[in-house]
């Protein structure tokens, strides 16, 4: 109880908030009667995160290696209908970042663009290589507080002095040309009130060096199903009571491969004639090194008073958001 009227005084100042920067917090904190030591140069650097700009990241951190983690995450949301028509596509995504980077670095980061892109190519400050690679129109995107925003706002350059640590430097939505990862294709064919057969056909639109795992296809059956015959191309499937599906699962799958499902369900004689609603299948994957948005790194430059170098890794992944095909 101690720890949290002491978190409200210091975040707090007359219902307003003051302090908000994790960091910041924990080093004035000070666990209710368990004081620690608190050194003169701590006290000098709670000050200056107080009051100071900077308030998320604190001076005179040293590493022996300065390094720089970027994933971009996206989550690729598609309603299909049952007549093959997409009635809904877009792509969501994050960028969250590692870093640990010495002194207070100042970090310039740029993704593909189409803005940005396209006022370099007219000031004529575009690359070669930019100038044959794929642009993407973000519809909106958010920061985290650390960017600054009037630079975006003139500039379109993301600038920022990064925190220690983890953190998620934006947030974006694509919804034009979005590249699908899978393609499914069902044929469901209702035989009489006793049987129901099922044609699942699953085909990997991404490049063969590449490959999706924990792929998850959950195909809905009536809720009368007493038993099913099942056949798979690849992975495992079963029927699945609890979930009235039958889940079909493969630990991974190929760029540009293509599988089958095959399934007869027997169905129960019920005494009320109720017609079967036909929720849709729905779809769960992962996909490394693949963004369906096309959003990729363009660079990401470090500058520091004392010149060092620092390494940067990149890695993109593609996970279903609400990816349902209607049947």
């Amino acid at each position: 109880m101690t720890l949290l009227y002491e978190l409200l005084d210091e975040t707090m100042d007359f219902g307003y908030p003051q302090i908000t920067a994790i960091e910041a917090v924990r080093l004035y904190i000070t666990l209710g009667t368990a004081k620690a030591p608190v050194e003169e140069q701590d006290v000098g650097q709670l000050t200056s995160q107080i009051t100071g700009i900077v308030d998320w990241r604190r001076e005179g951190l040293r590493y022996r290696k300065n390094e720089v983690y970027i994933d971009v995450l996206e989550s690729v949301n598609l309603l299909m209908g049952a007549n093959g028509n997409i009635l809904r596509n877009e792509c969501s995504g994050q960028v969250v970042m590692r870093t640990q980077l010495s002194g207070m670095p100042e970090c310039k980061f740029a993704l593909n663009d189409k803005l940005n892109m396209d006022r370099e190519a007219a000031s004529g400050k575009q690359s070669a290589e930019d100038k044959k690679r794929r642009t993407v129109e973000i519809d909106d995107c958010t920061f985290h507080r650390c960017v600054r925003l009037g630079k975006f706002d003139s500039e379109r350059t993301i600038t920022f002095i990064p925190p220690d640590g983890e953190f998620e430097l934006m947030r974006y939505r694509v919804s034009d040309n979005i590249k699908l990862p899978f393609r499914l294709i069902p044929a469901i064919q209702e035989e009489g009130k006793s049987k129901v057969t099922f044609n699942v056909k699953v085909t990997a639109q991404f490049d063969a060096d590449k490959s999706a795992t924990d792929v998850v296809v959950k195909v809905p059956v009536p809720p009368n199903t007493a038993r099913t015959n099942i056949k798979v191309g690849a992975g495992r499937a079963k029927f699945e009571p609890d979930q009235k599906a039958i889940v079909w699962r493969i630990k991974r799958f190929p760029g540009g491969a293509e599988f089958m499902l095959q399934a007869e369900v027997d169905l129960m004689q019920t005494t009320r004639a109720k017609a079967w609603s036909r929720p849709p299948i729905s779809f769960n994957f992962n996909v490394s090194m693949f963004t369906s948005s096309g959003v990729y790194v363009r660079y990401l430059r470090v500058y520091d008073k004392s010149g060092y170098h620092a390494n940067r890794w990149v890695r993109y992944i593609t996970r279903a958001g609400q990816y349902q095909i209607r049947i």
